[in-house]
């Protein structure tokens, strides 16, 4: 890159298209007040959970002393050590052990120990005193009380909210005296819901479009046309794929082709239908014990079979068979329930009401299904997908499963769900290790949770039905929680695979309660939640960020304005692609093998297999969306993998959204955006039209909105000035890039120089920023 490329990159940074500043300055506020009514749960719990749990928790194992203070039955009782006192005497602090102890300043008695690098705070030491003198109330775990729909809340300014959620997040900010942001403009706002529904940018005619439309319902129609999108089922589907662990390979060293993307085409099918959630999880998680399955509803149980699998020879069998189960297993767990199951895998969980016995209970829901740990090592088609499978004919996808994208007629096979004939035994695995069966156990649930009701079968479709019971706490909570989260950057529970006692307690508890039980009891509807998020005022605002507001809500748990951040990695591939004109929009199908740096796979493969080689696709198939780039699980696609891409070895409900030079090398650097760039410069050297115009639709549709007049002459200069200062020599090594061709009698030095600014605009921040 020249030297006059990061001038002007600078300039147009100070302009206010560069990297919004984040830092802030620090809260120097005086200590926060003791709440009025001290919550078990919401002040001292997660004092408990932080710094006493580890010794006087669920875990038998490592508890001290005999205490527990995670039950009030326990905590209440006389101590182990000295059955004259109490660890907790409600309403009277001065005699509670655990009071005296947390206060003290004698270095052998202070809890926790000197030496567990734990302290409490003064704070923390009052806000348990208070609590005890209160009546050292207990509260059942918030999340595993079953949530119930709240009134909405009172609120000061009645003019601002849109809907329900409104109202709720507007309480917030009153208590703390702030305000809301304005609305955002209409060509930032039409870029966010484009980018969150679709995952692609406005064409130029939408944003005329809705410029134009001054009525009161402009926002709202475009969202239902966002909405009937079919681009709506891909967007939505790359954050299920991650939590489904979905990829092209098996895993592990071989690291062979795997055929699941029929799967991946059923996902998209069933969120363009707006298939309701109970239906798209209970087919995904039993649908082959459903009566009379179809071949649908059988392929959508795939999402239990994209596991890694292992195809190298002289394993033990049994225990990569046990590491398949343990893996749906916490898939469960972490996915649809929120909690961290695998922690009581080898123990009982540390910090939540989860016992060993009852993680093998649940295990053992998963624990039929007719396979083995190693079935066979490369080879031909058969080796693609591992029993059971099905198999798809053509007529089949001409005729019944419509949505699957099939364009050759070579074997189709993908891995299903399907249990034995007989029933295999479960046992708890002392320590966890596969050959160490201890006591026999039947499926059941946590009771904490909710226990499993004799009137639903033992089996998948019992676990499904418990799922979906009104009377499951988590279920609902943790699925509106991560739609949200992919709306606003991160959930109203921040850790939204841990709904424990160890996760985020949520910043907005009444309005995470709400949605839950109007998501569950409109029919699991979620073109309908969706529509509910982006047509909010909360959604809306813009997300300037005033000094004030930033020094006094930094992280934004108030959401007193719009969160901005980065699009996700497949999306900044679709931008790039859709901007330039070059996206091929075919829907579904095996994934491509696009631009690579080469010898990664050759570097890094046992030498066997389909995979062994990296072999670059070629035409159309160059300009696929990035959820069908192929992802080999020991090599991943480097690009995105760069911008926080899963490489979809586990079950991920929430990626890292990092900043690194490496990304700006990326977008300075990578094949296609170049490629891209010359691509829409070529397009609009052949329009009648002047420079000034030609770059004023490059920006709108790569940045989504009209460019001011300084950015226009700043980019204007810089044409002109990469026009005087190219040689032909670079010229052609600039043009030298990408497969797509260029058109005939273009005019080389003009078609470098307004590829350069082109490429400039991609690479401005605000291109890649949703809002």
């Amino acid at each position: 890159m020249t030297r006059r490329l990061y001038f002007y990159l600078g300039i147009i940074a100070v302009t206010g298209l560069g990297q919004a500043c984040n830092s802030g300055v620090a809260n120097q506020a005086s200590e926060e007040k003791l709440p009025e009514k001290v919550s078990y749960n919401f002040d001292v719990r997660p004092i408990l959970s932080d710094n006493c749990f580890a010794c006087h928790g669920p875990d038998a194992n490592k508890r001290e002393a005999g205490l527990r203070l995670d039950i009030a039955e326990e905590a209440y009782k006389a101590l182990e050590e000295n059955p004259t006192a109490h660890a907790l005497v409600p309403g009277k602090p001065e005699l509670s052990a655990v009071f005296q102890r947390i206060s003290s300043e004698d270095t052998a008695m202070v809890m926790p120990p000197a030496g567990s690098n734990l302290k409490l705070t003064p704070r923390e030491i009052k806000i348990i005193q208070k609590w005890i003198k209160q009546g050292a109330i207990y509260e059942s775990h918030w999340a595993f009380v079953p949530p119930k729909k709240p009134a909405l809340p009172q609120v000061n300014q009645q003019d601002w909210p849109r809907n329900a959620i409104d109202y709720f997040v507007l309480e917030k900010q009153e208590q703390k005296g702030l305000k809301p942001n304005p609305e955002a403009d209409k060509e930032r706002l039409l870029k966010r819901v484009s980018l969150d529904l679709i995952g692609l940018p406005p064409s130029i005619e939408m944003m005329d479009r809705f410029l134009a439309d001054t009525s009161a319902k402009a926002y709202e129609k475009i969202v239902d046309e966002l909405l009937q999108n079919p681009a709506y089922g891909e967007k939505m589907a790359v954050s299920w794929l991650d939590v489904a662990r979905y990829a092209d390979s098996h895993g592990f060293q071989d690291d062979g082709y795997r055929t699941q993307w029929p799967w991946r085409d059923w996902v998209i099918h069933a969120l363009n239908q707006n298939m309701p959630y109970k239906d798209f999880i209970t087919w995904q998680l039993a649908g082959d014990l459903m009566p009379n399955a179809t071949k649908e509803q059988i392929l959508a149980t795939g999402f239990n079979r994209n596991h890694k699998i292992t195809e190298e020879g002289g394993v033990v069998d049994e225990e990569y068979r046990v590491m398949y189960v343990t893996d749906r297993s916490d898939t469960f767990g972490k996915s649809l329930i929120g909690v961290t199951m695998e922690c009581a895998r080898c123990h009982d969980h540390k910090y939540d009401p989860f016992s060993q016995k009852e993680y093998y209970q649940l295990y053992s829901f998963f624990n039929n299904v007719k396979e083995v740990g190693i079935e066979s090592v490369i080879g031909g088609p058969e080796t693609y997908a591992k029993k059971p499978f099905i198999e798809i004919s053509n007529e089949e996808v001409k005729n019944i499963l419509t949505f699957i994208n099939k364009q050759d007629t070579s074997r189709l096979i993908v891995s299903v769900m399907g249990d034995l004939d007989s029933l295999r035994k479960t046992h708890i695995l002392n320590r966890g290790a596969y050959d160490a069966p201890g006591e026999e156990v039947q499926p059941a649930t946590p009771k904490a949770i909710l226990p499993f009701n004799n009137l639903y079968p033992k089996n998948r479709l019992g676990l499904a039905q418990w799922l979906f019971d009104k009377k499951n706490p988590l279920t609902a909570r943790v699925y509106v929680n991560r739609v949200w989260q992919e709306f606003f950057g991160k959930g109203l529970v921040k850790t939204s695979g841990d709904f424990g006692m160890q996760g985020e307690l949520p910043s907005h508890p009444a309005l995470l309660d709400w949605l839950a039980v109007d998501f569950r009891d409109n029919g699991w509807n979620i073109k309908r939640l969706v529509k509910q998020l982006v047509t909010s005022a909360t959604y809306r605002q813009s997300a300037i960020i005033p000094p004030d507001i930033l020094k006094a809500d930094p992280d934004n748990i108030l959401l007193a304005r719009a969160p901005r951040y980065r699009v996700a990695a497949e999306f900044v591939r679709d931008l790039v692609l859709a901007s330039s004109g070059l996206l091929n929009k075919t829907i579904g199908g095996p994934s491509v093998k696009p631009y690579q740096p080469p010898g990664l796979w050759e570097g890094a493969t046992s030498g066997r297999g389909l995979l062994s080689v990296y072999k670059q696709d070629h035409g159309s198939s160059l300009y696929r969306r990035g959820m069908y780039t192929l992802i080999k699980r020991t090599v991943p696609p480097p690009s995105m993998s760069i911008f926080d891409a899963s490489n979809r070895d586990q079950c991920e409900v929430k990626r890292l959204n990092t900043n690194t030079p490496l990304q700006a090398l990326i977008m300075m650097n990578d094949p296609t955006v170049l490629e891209a760039s010359r691509v829409l410069a070529a397009k609009l050297l052949m329009e009648k039209s002047s420079t000034t115009d030609k770059i004023r639709k490059a920006f709108r549709g790569i940045v989504c909105r009209q460019p001011n007049e300084k950015e226009i002459q700043l980019l204007g200069k810089y044409y002109q000035d990469e026009l005087k200062t190219l040689k032909n020599s670079l010229a052609e090594k600039r043009l030298a890039v990408g497969e797509y061709p260029l058109p005939e009698k273009a005019d080389k030095m003009k078609l470098a120089a307004l590829m350069q600014v082109v490429t400039t605009i991609y690479n401005l921040e605000e291109t890649l920023s949703k809002s």
